[in-house]
């Protein structure tokens, strides 16, 4: 679970926020819109569920004032991803009105949770336009959450499912990579992402997202941030979940739990496989491309090297 433990990450996200700034976005006709639309908008968008993360309820009158000052200019008066920016950015910013989000801990096809919205808040989309909100305070990002439900109707007429669970990671081995390849190969996986895990598989230049707008597969060896999130515990639930608005599916009924720490093992390999041969092993590594010492020793194992 992502934690405010972030806090390294937080001078580089005061920067960002301090980019997106108002002043950014201060066109007449907006300010206009978003002073009269709240009377025009249809009754239910003010009975979305409650938002309560822990003992902290969020106010949607806060909320809105937080929107309209650094949301905007992105996403729109309307929620709708079609802000004054949203031309320039790829990816696009989301669609709240659909009330569909990728990064989840609940099951695919279901809302998220608040603490799923608060933790895409805090860590932000990496490779894309969406920083770490990580500079607002609890309270805020949970008051953000609250206004941001009110643009979908799902958020007053569903609730999120329970949350799909990540048991314990088993320990890495030389058997769990191999069988993660076999499920990577039994999966498919590579027809997406490739065989060496580059995002250049033979459909890959194909696929598109909900919007019907072209969308690139992950390229594991690069060791970036994954959209969401970084750890391990975060890969498997990103199986399990799938990526809602993607061509990524959730493999909760394909997968069994070991399966999906046996393929979270062995895709750590691609990106341990490509930092040990670039530049003759001097890649610095993030600490995303740090994935434990268990599956160095399993891949060393695999490979024969000492």
């Amino acid at each position: 679970m992502w934690t405010e433990r972030s806090i390294e990450h937080e001078k580089a996200s005061r920067a960002r926020v301090g980019r997106l700034r108002p002043q950014a976005f201060r066109l007449p006709v907006l300010a206009i819109l978003a002073a009269i639309l709240p009377a025009t908008l249809p009754s239910a968008v003010c009975f979305a569920q409650q938002t309560r993360i822990g003992n902290v309820t969020g106010s949607l009158k806060r909320g809105k004032e937080l929107y309209r000052r650094y949301c905007v200019g992105c996403h729109g008066v309307l929620g709708n991803g079609q802000g004054e920016n949203a031309p320039y950015l790829d990816p696009r910013p989301r669609d709240f009105t659909a009330g569909v989000f990728k990064c989840r801990s609940t099951d695919t096809g279901h809302i998220p949770t608040d603490m799923d919205l608060y933790e895409t808040l805090g860590r932000g989309l990496h490779a894309s336009a969406m920083p770490s909100w990580f500079p607002l305070t609890r309270q805020q990002r949970i008051d953000l959450i609250a206004y941001v439900k009110t643009f979908s109707p799902r958020f007053h007429e569903e609730k999120p499912e329970p949350v799909v669970p990540v048991p314990p990671e088993p320990p890495a081995s030389p058997e769990s990579l191999n069988r993660g390849l076999e499920i990577f190969k039994k999966m498919e996986c590579a027809k997406c992402h490739g065989l060496s895990g580059r995002g250049d598989g033979p459909s890959a230049s194909t696929l598109t997202d909900s919007k019907d707008r072209p969308i690139v597969p992950y390229d594991f060896t690069t060791g970036e941030r994954f959209k969401c999130g970084q750890t391990n515990q975060d890969l498997y639930r990103i199986f399990m979940t799938g990526l809602d608005g993607t061509p990524m599916p959730s493999y909760l009924k394909d997968l069994k739990p070991d399966q999906a720490w046996d393929l979270v093992h062995y895709l750590r390999t691609l990106q341990m496989n490509y930092e040990n041969s670039a530049n003759n092993g001097a890649v610095k590594t993030s600490p995303a491309r740090q994935p434990g010492r268990s599956i160095r020793n399993a891949l060393r194992a695999v490979s024969g090297s000492k």
